[in-house]
């Protein structure tokens, strides 16, 4: 027996425009989409009806896990806790970046990442969680083990995105030292921060050249799509365009976007960017890439329900962007990237992941999410 689900009077948002309409669903797939009245299925009340949101990157399942210095959530509750706010933030797609390679600040790395990393496997297989959660491995390349934990947890059907960060001081996010000062000086003396970063420096130069060519073979290999992390210079775009990467995580500088772009890369910036109006770190605003037609996809990185609001934000403050386009980043291209065909658009024949939206002074509200045609939330 095929399951169906219709759903009417609503605000259907398609990849390039909006219909008032009607839509029927069959099994886990968008069956069909009719403009006009119908008095079949579930009033959506004239409220937005929208694809489920993809997000490619946030740390905030680690946030759940390590709530505070020191402290160290059961990771099954953790993500559980993180997982209801994706989904309550229109989320039905999330990649949890979690961090590979060993860690000055936290001991025992590895076994917090087999934590986690257990913890989606383990959700998924048993149907606890509401999202589809997905594994992204953010690579930290200038560390000795970060190979050995890639070779561990790439080859499993929830590893479908790495990214290589290389957060050395005076490299890419940190392009000066006192920069990099700024993040790391609390809790020490002058004496042990210049340890700590002549111990930083050192590393980059015996690990991360290394064990990025081995991270991108392996990578290819196994067809998980990769990420370049804070690229500033040509040098750093360029050496993202002969290792194959897909993604541009966050670049720092409108020259490294520019030439991103150029080359075919998706780039990717902070929805919390967009919202804040301005980089947290101080480098170049999401919105002014929007505006030079620059970026393709937003992630909400550290506020889950920045990627609704930042979707509903920047038609407001670009006047060339509308909605379609605008939820594109989040839904459509982010879906494209990661090489999920399957979703990110409302369309026959796509996956039924939706998302009712009701704008309350401005702000967007969830009011109903469905993931393959099922109601979660």
């Amino acid at each position: 027996m095929s399951r169906c689900l219709a759903l009417r009077n609503a605000r259907i948002v398609l990849a390039d425009g909006e219909v008032d309409g009607s839509l029927a669903i069959e099994d886990e797939t968008i069956a069909a989409i009719d403009e006009g009245s119908s008095q079949v299925g579930e009033d959506i009340g004239g409220d937005y009806l929208i694809p489920g949101l993809v997000e490619l990157h946030t740390d905030h399942l680690e946030w759940h896990y390590r709530p505070r210095p020191g402290v160290y959530w059961d990771p099954v509750a953790a993500l559980h806790a993180h997982d209801a706010q994706i989904i309550g933030s229109g989320i039905t797609t999330v990649f949890d970046a979690v961090r590979i390679g060993s860690s000055p600040d936290v001991a025992d790395m590895g076994i917090h990442v087999d934590r986690l990393v257990g913890a989606i496997r383990s959700g998924r297989d048993e149907g606890r969680l509401k999202a589809e959660h997905l594994v992204h491995l953010r690579c930290e390349l200038p560390t000795e083990d970060v190979v050995d934990h890639f070779e561990t947890y790439a080859q499993h059907e929830t590893t479908q995105l790495a990214s290589m960060m290389d957060h050395t001081p005076g490299q890419r996010q940190f392009r000066t030292i006192a920069e990099y000062k700024k993040w790391y000086e609390a809790g020490r003396t002058e004496e042990e921060l210049e340890a700590f970063i002549a111990a930083r420096l050192d590393e980059h130069h015996r690990y991360a050249g290394s064990n990025r060519r081995a991270i991108v073979a392996r990578a290819r290999e196994l067809g998980i799509a990769l990420a370049s992390h804070d690229d500033a210079t040509l040098d750093h775009v360029e050496e993202a365009v002969e290792d194959g990467v897909d993604i541009a995580e966050f670049p720092t500088t409108l020259e490294a976007a520019s030439a991103a772009h150029d080359a075919g890369l998706a780039i990717l910036m902070g929805a919390p960017n967009v919202v804040r109006g301005q980089s947290h770190s101080g480098n170049i605003s999401a919105t002014d890439l929007v505006r030079a037609g620059l970026l393709d996809v937003l992630s909400s990185d550290y506020v889950p329900f920045a990627l609704m609001q930042a979707a509903f934000v920047l038609p407001q403050r670009v006047d060339s962007i509308t909605l379609p386009q605008a939820l594109a980043t989040v839904t459509r291209n982010p879906a494209e990237a990661a090489g999920l065909d399957d979703r990110g658009v409302i369309a026959a024949g796509k996956r039924a992941d939706l998302v009712r939206v009701s704008l309350i002074g401005g702000t967007p509200v969830v009011r109903a999410v469905w993931r393959g045609g099922v109601r979660v939330a």
